[in-house]
């Protein structure tokens, strides 16, 4: 079963809103896992995941299928989105505010009362099955501006709020997603929290959870701790040498 760390009341909600069929919203910053909660909530319900990385290319016609040639025939191929509701998955729409307007347009009828898809192509209109769930996505930090999901996107949804955990829960999920010795992981999270407070540095993304696992890992493959943390944790987050400078001091100053 994919280890996820619950900091609230976060599976409870899921799972009554998948048992009263309602889609759910996952609202946090990029790495504080918002995947790794959808990958244990799809094990423990038996339900296979069907995971869609939107973006602004990503068109309805790819969600949802389209005909094919082969061999001289022309064959139907469902989307990832059809395939979910025809099978009755669990959908992950990962990042669903970077989805074009067309693909939420084609998911509405799917998160009210009518769960049901049209897909156009096909002349073909699916009813999700009761196994069904849809999940989606997004980091309200990250998009500000004319990609915010709109307000009548947001009230057909469940909001679960996500971030990052206290610092004790935060370098024991690190200790156990890596196998390292628990004071490695409790610097390393030291490192997250002084980089998080130091708003002056005008990052767009802070250090997330899942870059301190980055570097937990090659720190386990042998890596020094230093150069470890300039790989996986400065590289990642900023191209500005002034910045990237600092971030180094702060490194230096942990390990």
């Amino acid at each position: 079963m994919p280890y996820y760390r619950a900091t609230g009341r976060e599976e409870e909600v899921f799972l009554a809103a998948y048992a009263q069929r309602l889609p759910v919203l996952l609202k946090g910053p990029t790495g504080c896992g918002k995947s790794r909660f959808v990958e244990a909530m799809a094990h423990r319900l038996e339900r296979e995941l069907v995971t869609v990385a939107c973006n602004d290319e990503t068109s309805a016609a790819d969600l949802l299928g389209r005909w094919l040639v082969r061999g001289g025939d022309t064959v139907w191929q469902d989307g990832p989105v059809t395939r979910a509701v025809r099978e009755g998955a669990i959908l992950y729409l990962d990042e669903v505010a970077e989805a074009r307007e067309d693909v939420i347009v084609v998911l509405h009828p799917l998160t009210d009362h009518r769960r049901e898809l049209f897909v156009d192509r096909h002349a073909e209109r699916l009813i999700a099955p009761p196994e069904f769930q849809l999940v989606a996505s997004f980091n309200p930090g990250y998009r500000r501006g004319p990609k915010e999901l709109k307000p009548s996107t947001r009230q057909r949804f469940v909001g679960i709020d996500f971030t990052y955990p206290e610092a004790a829960v935060e370098a024991e999920i690190v200790t156990r997603e890596v196998g390292i010795e628990a004071a490695v992981a409790k610097r390393l999270v030291g490192l997250a929290r002084k980089v998080r407070s130091l708003s002056e540095l005008g990052l767009a993304e802070t250090v997330s959870t899942r870059l301190l696992v980055n570097a937990g890992r090659l720190i386990r493959a042998g890596v020094d701790p230093r150069v470890a943390c300039v790989h996986t944790v400065v590289a990642p987050l900023t191209d500005d040498p002034e910045v990237a400078g600092a971030l180094r001091d702060v490194v230096h100053l942990v390990f």
